[in-house]
C-alpha cells in the first residue's frame, strides 16, 4: 500500500506539471493570436505608429491575462512592444522562422526575462500580407510556482488515501488474525503441514463433512469403506454414514454419537460422530476396525462358555463318581456299573448322530458345544435329522458357505435363538445342510421374535432387545450373518411358523445369479 500511494503521488505530481505545461501553451496561444488577429494591430504597423497604439493594449492584455511578456515585432525582428520598455527597438531572441512561414507554433525557450513558454503567430494585413508577428510568453518560474501550488493539496490526498488504507488495513488484519484464532500465516502453514501428516497418519478412519458433505477423507477411512481416490459424493459413502454425515451438527444441541455399531460387508465398524463447535451443520466422524475384535470377543465368549462347562462338568462328574464308589461299597456293582454308563452311552449316542450327519468337524463340535450350553441353561437344543454336511466342499464352487463361514452362521443364530425362547417352554431347534449346490441354515425357537421393522434394524447394524439394548455393543449376530449373506448373495427370511424361525439360504447353482443381493425380511 505505501508503495502504491507513494507511486500514486507521484504520478500525480508529474499530471499536474504536465497539465500546467499544456494549459500554458494553449493560454499563451490564445493571447498571442487574438492580439494577431484584432486589425487594429496591423493598422498600428502599417501607420508607423505601432509602439505608441500597441505599447498601453500589450501591457494592460498582459496584466489581465498573467502573461510574463507580450511582444509585437517587425518581420525583421524588431520590436514594437514589451514588458520592458527600454528594450522597445532592440531585435527579439528567439525562432520566428515558422511564424513567418505563416505558422502559429509554441516553443520552450529563453529570452530576456529568462526561459519561458511562449507562442509566436503571423499579423496579416488585409491583404493577407505577413506584416508583423507577435510573441506571447509564461515564464518556467511562474510555471514553477503554480505546480508548486498543487504540491500541498496532492500530498495531503497522497496522505489521506494512505491513512485510509493504514485503517483498513488494521481491520483486515484484525479479522483475518480473528478469523484463524490469532495464527500469522506461517503459523497457518506449518499447523496445515502437521495437521495434513497428521490425518493421513492416524489409524482410525476420519471424515469431515459440511452441511452434510464429506469435504474431508483420509487414507484409513478410504480403506475401510473400499471407497476410490479422489473427490467423494456423499452417495459413494454407506448409507449409515450418509446419514451421521447429513444429520450430525444440523440442530443446535445435537449429541455426539459414541461407540455406534456398524456391519459393512466385510467389517464391523465403531462409529463416533461429534459436531463442529461453531460451524452449523458440519461434524467429525471417525470410524475403528473392530472385525478382528469382534471375532476374538466371539472366541473369548465361546471359550468362557466352554469353561464354565467344564467346571459343572467337573463339579457333576465328582458327584457321579462319589455316587459310585458308595454304591461299590455297598456291594451292588452292578448298580454302579450300570449308573456310571447311562449318561456317558446318551452323550455318546448325541456325539454319534451329529458327527455322522455333519460331516465337517468344527461345525460339529459347535453344535455339540451348543448343546452342552443349551442343557446347562435348561433348554432343550434337537439338531434335526435332514441335517447334512459335506465333509469336503471344492473351493471353486461360488455360493458356498466356508466352514468358517458356517459357524458364524449357526453359532450366532443359535446364540440369538438361545437368548430369546420362551423361559415357561424352552426349546431351540437347528437344520444344517450344506452341499456344492446349496446352503441352507434354519434355526428355530419357542421365543416371541421380533417385528419387520426391529428385524430390520437387527440385520443392518448391532442392535439388540436384550438387557443394553442398542448401540451397546451387544446384538451383532443378526448383523454378522447378514454380512455373510451379502458377501454370497443368499437370502435371511425370519417368519412365524411352528416357532419363530429364520431361515438363511445361499445357493450355489448358477441360477442364484439372478438374485444378485436380495435379502428377504419377513415379520416374526
Amino acid at each position: 500500500m505505501a508503495v502504491i500511494v507513494l507511486v500514486g503521488g507521484t504520478l500525480a505530481a508529474l499530471n499536474a506539471r504536465a497539465a500546467g505545461d499544456h494549459d500554458a501553451r494553449e493560454r499563451v496561444t490564445a493571447v498571442a493570436t487574438t492580439i494577431a488577429a484584432a486589425p487594429s494591430s496591423a493598422e498600428a504597423i502599417l501607420s508607423g505608429a505601432a509602439t505608441a497604439q500597441l505599447q498601453p493594449v500589450t501591457e494592460s492584455v498582459r496584466r489581465s491575462t498573467g502573461m510574463a511578456f507580450i511582444t509585437i515585432m517587425a518581420p525583421d525582428r524588431t520590436r514594437y512592444t514589451h514588458t520592458t520598455p527600454s528594450m522597445i527597438g532592440g531585435k527579439y531572441i528567439g525562432s520566428i522562422d515558422r511564424a513567418l512561414a505563416g505558422e502559429t507554433f509554441t516553443e520552450v525557450s529563453t529570452g530576456t526575462l529568462g526561459p519561458s513558454v511562449r507562442a509566436i503567430t503571423p499579423i496579416r494585413d488585409p491583404d493577407g500580407r505577413i506584416v508583423g508577428l507577435v510573441a506571447a510568453g509564461i515564464t518556467q518560474e511562474t510555471l514553477t510556482a503554480a505546480w508548486y501550488a498543487q504540491l500541498p493539496l496532492i500530498i495531503g490526498t497522497a496522505a489521506a488515501a494512505a491513512a485510509v488504507a493504514l485503517i483498513g488495513l488494521m481491520l483486515l488484519r484484525r479479522r483475518l488474525r480473528r478469523a484463524t484464532g490469532g495464527l500469522a500465516p506461517e503459523e497457518l502453514r506449518v499447523m496445515y503441514d502437521h495437521h495434513d501428516a497428521v490425518l493421513h497418519a492416524v489409524s482410525e478412519g476420519l471424515i469431515v463433512s459440511e452441511t452434510g458433505e464429506p469435504v474431508l477423507i483420509n487414507d484409513e477411512a478410504r480403506r475401510l469403506l473400499d471407497l476410490p481416490d479422489g473427490d467423494l459424493d456423499v452417495m459413494a459413502l454407506p448409507d449409515f454414514l450418509a446419514r451421521i454425515a447429513a444429520t450430525s451438527g444440523v440442530a443446535d444441541g445435537d449429541d455426539p454419537i459414541r461407540d455406534e455399531l456398524h456391519v459393512t460387508d466385510n467389517r464391523v465398524l465403531v462409529v463416533n460422530s461429534a459436531p463442529v463447535p461453531g460451524l452449523r451443520g458440519s461434524s467429525v466422524i471417525t470410524i475403528r476396525d473392530r472385525t478382528e475384535v469382534q471375532a476374538a470377543l466371539g472366541e473369548l465368549d465361546s471359550m468362557t462358555r466352554f469353561a464354565e462347562a467344564l467346571r459343572s462338568s467337573a463339579h457333576e462328574s465328582a458327584n457321579r463318581l462319589h455316587t459310585i464308589v458308595t454304591l461299590v461299597e455297598m456291594g451292588r456293582p452292578d448298580d454302579a456299573v450300570r449308573f456310571g454308563t447311562e449318561e456317558f452311552e446318551l452323550s455318546q449316542s448325541l456325539i454319534d448322530r451329529i458327527t455322522r450327519a455333519v460331516g465337517e468337524p468344527a461345525v460339529a463340535a459347535l453344535l455339540l458345544g451348543k448343546t452342552s450350553q443349551a442343557a446347562e441353561r435348561g433348554i432343550a437344543l434337537t439338531v434335526t435329522d435332514d441335517s447334512e454336511i459335506d465333509a469336503a466342499i471344492p473351493d471353486a464352487v461360488p455360493g458356498v458357505l466356508s466352514p468358517v463361514e458356517l459357524i458364524t452362521v449357526v453359532g450366532n443364530l443359535v446364540d440369538n435363538a438361545l437368548d430369546a425362547c420362551d423361559p415357561d417352554d424352552p426349546w431351540v431347534e437347528v437344520t444344517v445342510r450344506n452341499d456344492a449346490r446349496t446352503a441352507e441354515v434354519v434355526v428355530a425357537d419357542s421365543g416371541p421374535g421380533m417385528d419387520a421393522a426391529a428385524f430390520g434394524r437387527a440385520v443392518r447394524r448391532g442392535y439388540s432387545t436384550k438387557s443394553g439394548g442398542d448401540g451397546a455393543g451387544r446384538g451383532l449376530g443378526l448383523a454378522l450373518v447378514s454380512q455373510v449373506v451379502r458377501r454370497h448373495r443368499g437370502s435371511m427370511i425370519a417368519e412365524n411358523t411352528y416357532g419363530s424361525v429364520v431361515t438363511v439360504r445361499v445357493d450355489g447353482s448358477p441360477q442364484s445369479t439372478s438374485r444378485a443381493g436380495r435379502s428377504s425380511v419377513m415379520p416374526r
